[in-house]
């Protein structure tokens, strides 16, 4: 999917609108909250506060397409030179018997208002608005956020609103993905209300997310005539006498995310270990460069770096490794650590790193990232680097130069030890399977998060790493989301 800036949606919505079709386009935003309002309302009486622009004018409209058996009420900001499709919506609304009153002046107002609601809606700001708030909605905000209503947030949420779910109009915002916004959206869902194509196209590519659907286009099918190699041979060089976990993980990873042959390369104190855990993978002793790059051979992709030894040999091993292989790669981990002063060596390579922000700090050499700064940080690394790069997080990042892709089934249930080397086989898997990095880790990101949600549902509290590797299969999505909502997170 398209991911807009600002700059970009007013661009959009200025071309959408043109010609009078404002008020369509209000019309059709009114149907698409309407569908989530009915959903999450907990009572017969729903609220909106609106404001003086456009997104106040969506609340009329969603309020005006409810069923009269709710108690309906706006209470609204004056707009001096409403649009057409404000005035539509308020006429609209009128008719339908919504009523309409000012928009409270104290926090006691505003708590009066929401009294009993069992549904308010937030149509204060969106996404031309700047921070901070106007002080007359400070109030409002409390209020909303101090209420036991449910709060739907129309398009973005205003300030400091703390939405239970958010309908996003026409396109995904950026501000949507990342903090403090992603936080404060709760439920996310993209409503399709006619914006133009043409208007959209003509934006440059900036940034992306998948959905759904585009994620299962990635993924590669297994062909009919595949032998347990061409299904995905992917190397999973890891592991040590200290953390031995770190390679198990890593092989069940790429095992549960469709590899047909696993082959993992270990120093000789973690074999033992190895073979106690894993019985379809085969484990061979890591020994020296060359000997790796024979194994290689028989492979066709690798996963290097999850719990190996930070000691200058096993560094100048994996180095010398990388300069033999032209296999697709994966590193992370200590692969990370061993290559912070040696990025000149990966460039060319098609490889993706995959540092969570404690090791982007020092394989950046650029210290810790500030708040804000994250995709900042990262255009500049890979920019600089010629090398594909996913930054962990919860919204974590693939930029390979072009378009900075951004994920949206980040959960804090990855938060636990060995999750990332469950994404480093995984990741593997999909490299030896024919995707470029970019597309492997962006796919593998996804896929990492879904897991983990429906690891989450089957195990509300403790969540392991191993429960996101057994549930790859099961967290695949069967039906790819369609039609005028969309559910992004």
């Amino acid at each position: 999917m398209r991911v807009f800036t600002p700059q970009q949606m007013r661009a959009i919505d200025a071309a959408s609108s043109s010609g009078g079709g404002d008020v369509a386009l209000m019309r059709s935003a009114g149907e698409r909250i309407g569908e989530i309002a009915r959903r999450h309302a907990r009572g017969s009486r729903i609220v909106a506060f609106a404001g003086s622009g456009n997104n106040g004018g969506d609340a009329f409209a969603a309020l005006a397409l409810l069923p009269a058996s709710y108690e309906r009420i706006v209470y609204a900001d004056l707009a001096e030179r409403p649009s057409a499709a404000r005035r539509d919506a308020e006429k609209r609304a009128s008719e339908a018997g919504v009523i309409a009153r000012s928009l409270p002046q104290t926090i006691d107002e505003a708590r009066a208002a929401l009294a009993g609601c069992g549904l308010a809606l937030d149509g204060l700001l969106g996404t031309g608005a700047r921070l901070p708030l106007p002080q007359k909605y400070d109030a409002l905000v409390s209020a909303l956020n101090e209420s036991v209503a449910a709060v739907l947030a129309i398009d973005v949420p205003s300030g400091g609103v703390d939405a239970d779910v958010t309908v996003t109009l026409g396109a995904l915002k950026i501000g949507l993905l990342l903090e403090p916004a992603r936080s404060l959206a709760g439920e996310l869902w993209l409503a399709d209300i006619g914006l133009s194509e043409k208007a959209i196209a003509a934006q440059s590519a900036e940034f992306a997310a998948l959905d759904d659907g585009e994620f299962l286009q990635l993924l590669p099918e297994r062909r009919r005539d595949s032998d347990k190699r061409k299904a995905g041979a992917p190397l999973i060089v890891a592991g040590s006498e200290q953390f031995p976990g770190a390679a198990i993980l890593a092989a069940l990873g790429a095992a549960r995310s469709g590899a047909g042959y696993v082959t993992v390369a270990a120093p000789k104190n973690a074999l033992p270990a190895l073979r106690a855990h894993l019985i379809e993978q085969v484990a061979v002793e890591l020994t020296g460069a060359g000997d790796l790059a024979d194994v290689a051979q028989r492979c066709s992709a690798v996963g290097l770096g999850p719990g190996l030894g930070l000691d200058d040999t096993t560094g100048g091993l994996i180095r010398d490794f990388v300069k033999r292989c032209d296999l697709p790669i994966v590193a992370d981990a200590s692969a990370l650590f061993h290559f912070a002063k040696h990025l000149d060596e990966l460039r060319g390579k098609r490889i993706v790193l995959t540092p969570h922000e404690g090791e982007f700090a020092r394989l950046s050499g650029k210290g810790t990232i500030k708040n804000g700064e994250r995709i900042d940080r990262l255009r500049e690394f890979v920019d600089r680097t010629g090398v594909t790069t996913l930054l962990k997080g919860d919204a974590t990042l693939v930029y390979d130069g072009k378009v900075m892709h951004i994920n949206t089934t980040g959960t804090p249930l990855l938060a636990t030890a060995g999750t990332g080397d469950v994404l480093t086989g995984m990741i593997a898997t999909l490299l030896s399977q024919g995707l470029s990095p970019l597309d492997a880790a962006r796919a593998g990101a996804y896929w990492h998060g879904l897991a983990a949600r429906k690891a989450g549902e089957q195990r509300p509290v403790g969540v392991i790493a191993r429960d996101v590797a057994d549930a790859l299969g099961s967290a695949l999505p069967r039906e790819p989301a369609r039609g005028k909502l969309v559910r992004i997170y």
